[in-house]
């Protein structure tokens, strides 16, 4: 039995920290995001992963990255140049944490190009090779510099570096080449700038033989061009490099207009601090200086690259055309009672509560839901939060047409959502001109609840027909984030939903919710009630168990409550994808606590929690939610929020039985954190057919949303083998 097997293992044998009871009980926020940042870099060097998804790995984890450091970074570099000293609650101070983080982020960069290497030498052995200008073959450099004329020099602008040209803007994440040059008739020295637009593709396509994929990167078609972007002129030196910039906003709260208070501040994001550079190996001495000192970084700031700059860029390598080399693809379900009822999801809602799991049951339910609302004559009204959603979004489509069709709809959008407020600003005009009523919630907190509710006209009464989500009204994510999707008509829950838009759209504060909990009014009270309520059935003596599963858990008060639990010798186990500050397997401290992260083809964001209520888990009586919140303090302290009880039978038969107990047998993707922070995989190679939640449920029928189908075909925790 493998130790990451929380379902059947017991709990290991806990270890003695001194000082357990001060700073040192909670984990360094920034220190665990990065080590979850290694665990997704390690599944672009797990040989279980296709080739072409272990390149997406390395894109992800650098991606991932540049975020990191364009928001978190941003922040901790602002308050250590204003000279605070505030300790976090760890006790390290933002200085302290940026020493930290520079030592560690400087070692998984350089991981990052060495999977690179590996990865791109497994390629050309998969026919997939990126080459560079001086594999060019004659045939080679006739058809690029027919791409370079038409699709490339267009839109390139190349830029002299003298007292007559001050150094251009590079924006976030902007890429430029950095150039000597000399002028062949007289030797004139040179400096000059080529910014790489982030409109063209980083790697352009070579004709090739037999199926062959040839790529070059956008900087060797540039250099092999240098004689038609500076004619008479030859290159002396060159180097690449790439900018983040503090990409934080800052919104005046006192706004009259705050669109139009939300579209300047986009406007001075695209202008921060550059907060990190990174510059080729072995630049150009004077190349490297007037760079470093233009963009005003200090030598902390800077980061030598020995390899390719900006490897975000490998996800352009992940191509459809080599399914061989890509998961085996997958169609998500659609819910057999949906199909009992022809497609009608009212009809199906309305037979009892139904429970989607993402992606495994189409998300495409959802969209249902809200076209058939707006279609729908005995529709009367329609309100939905939108805090991320896509370009083209159906959501959004939707609701126009309810709109245009005479309904009441309210859209609560919520401009802060972060790197996605120009979005989100062109739909609520979108949204304005349709006829719909579209709010901005308030200006100190976060719109961060999933909730559609249909009010529809049934007979002489209305009924409320209410969504509730962990994840974003977002078709494309929904695709490959697992999440969960509760749909209703319970009338309790509509009245809830109904009190939260009037909450956010008016100010007027709830004074009762019926099963329904929101930050930042009760959430973190209700949470740590519950977490107190199953300490007190453990010192009766009663069973007393807390799953819980989500994204990140940081909340102090909410950590010290699940310690206090432990002591009192509740069994608590979690599933936290990402950051944790919470230390477990600590005696006397949190012996009964244990944490397991789970890193795979899917990215896991829903989020539960369940109590067993005096009756252990998996138990009929257990309390179970499910939440658009994880545990940290934004999410429980500045944003609007839901923690939803699920209270119909098969649903929590489902998420508990199911889905949680899936999460906590699943091994093969599963990380097991220790109590010094690190975390442990198992061994796969010691495990006959070692089992994965996500194939499970790829493989499987849910409970939820049956219908006629029935139950009988759901099987234990099995899956095949590969």
């Amino acid at each position: 039995m493998s130790f990451a097997d929380f379902l059947n293992a017991p709990c290991p044998n806990p270890v003695e920290v001194p000082d357990a009871e001060g700073p040192a009980r909670f984990f360094n926020r920034e220190m665990s995001w990065l080590a979850f940042n290694w665990r997704v870099l390690e599944e672009a060097v797990n040989p279980r992963v296709p080739l072409l998804e272990r390149v997406r790995f390395v894109s992800i984890s650098a991606g991932n990255l540049d975020e990191f450091y364009t928001v978190r970074v941003a922040g901790l570099r602002e308050l250590a140049q204003e000279g605070n000293q505030r300790p976090a609650h760890d006790g390290l101070t933002p200085a302290e944490q940026l020493r930290l983080i520079n030592a560690d982020a400087r070692k998984l960069m350089r991981k990052q190009q060495e999977a690179w290497v590996d990865l791109r030498a497994e390629l050309e052995k998969a026919d997939i090779t990126v080459v560079s200008r001086e594999d060019l073959t004659d045939a080679d450099s006739a058809h690029l510099s027919e791409i370079f004329l038409a699709q490339v020099f267009p839109v390139l602008s190349p830029l002299a570096i003298d007292p007559a040209h001050p150094f251009p803007f590079i924006p976030n994440e902007g890429i430029a080449l950095a150039l000597q040059l000399k002028r062949e008739r007289d030797g004139r020295v040179l400096q000059a700038l080529l910014p790489i637009p982030g409109q063209i593709d980083r790697f352009v396509t070579l004709p090739a033989d037999d199926g062959a994929i040839r790529m070059l990167p956008m900087e060797e078609l540039l250099l092999l061009n240098i004689g038609v972007l500076f004619p008479g002129y030859k290159l002396n030196g060159s180097c690449m490099f790439r900018v983040l910039r503090d990409s934080d906003l800052e919104v005046e709260e006192e706004a009259e207009d705050l669109v139009r208070e939300f579209e300047t501040a986009l406007k001075r994001r695209r202008r921060g601090e550059v907060v990190r550079l990174q510059i080729s190996d072995g630049a150009p001495e004077k190349l490297a200086r007037e760079i470093i000192e233009e963009l005003h970084v200090t030598g902390d700031e800077v980061v030598e690259v020995k390899g390719m700059i900006g490897l975000v860029s490998l996800k352009e390598l992940v191509r459809d055309d080599r399914s061989d080399l890509l998961w085996r693809s997958f169609n998500p379900r659609v819910p057999e009672r949906v199909q009992d009822h022809d497609g009608d999801m009212f009809a199906a809602i309305n037979q009892k509560d139904m429970l989607l799991h993402h992606p495994y049951e189409t998300f495409d339910m959802v969209i249902r839901f809200l076209a058939q609302a707006a279609r729908d004559p005995n529709v009367v009204a329609i309100k939905q939060t939108l805090y991320r959603t896509s370009n083209e979004s159906p959501i959004v489509e939707a609701l126009c047409e309810a709109a245009e069709n005479g309904k009441s709809v309210t859209a609560l959008v919520e401009l802060k959502a972060r790197f996605d407020e120009a979005a989100n600003i062109r739909q609520s005009r979108k949204l304005e001109r349709s006829g719909a009523h579209v709010v901005y919630g308030f200006i100190n907190y976060k719109t961060h609840a999933k909730i559609s509710a249909v009010v529809r006209r049934e007979g002489d009464r209305l009924v409320t027909y209410t969504h509730f989500g962990t994840g974003n009204y977002h078709p494309i994510t929904a695709r490959f984030y697992t999440d969960l999707s509760l749909f209703t008509n319970d009338a309790a829950l509509g009245r809830d939903a109904t009190k939260v838009f009037n909450y956010i759209g008016g100010y007027a504060e709830p004074e009762v919710l019926e099963n329904l909990a929101i930050s930042p009014l009760m959430m973190k009270r209700t949470l740590i009630d519950a977490i107190k309520a199953e300490a007190e059935y453990a010192r009766a003596g009663k069973p007393a168990m807390i799953w819980a599963k989500m994204n990140s858990v940081i909340e102090p008060d909410v950590i010290d409550a699940l310690y206090d639990a432990s002591q009192a010798g509740v069994r608590i186990d979690l599933v936290i994808r990402g950051i944790c500050g919470l230390r477990p397997g600590i005696k006397g401290l949190s012996e009964n606590i244990r944490v397991k992260s789970i890193v795979g083809r899917f990215l896991e964001h829903s989020r539960i929690v369940c109590f067993g209520n005096g009756h252990g888990l998996p138990a009929k009586k257990a309390r179970v939610f499910i939440s658009s919140a994880d545990w940290m303090g934004r999410n429980l302290n500045r944003r609007v929020e839901t923690l939803v009880e699920c209270k119909n039978p098969t649903v929590k038969a489902q998420i508990v039985g199911q889905i949680m107990a899936a999460n906590l047998a699943d091994v093969a993707q599963s990380w097991v954190l220790q109590s010094d922070g690190t975390y442990r995989r198992p061994d796969l190679s010691e495990i006959d057919n070692p089992f994965n939640c996500h194939r499970f449920f790829m493989e499987n029928p849910s409970l939820s949303g049956r219908g006629s189908a029935g139950a009988k075909d759901v099987p234990e925790l099995t899956h095949s083998e590969d």
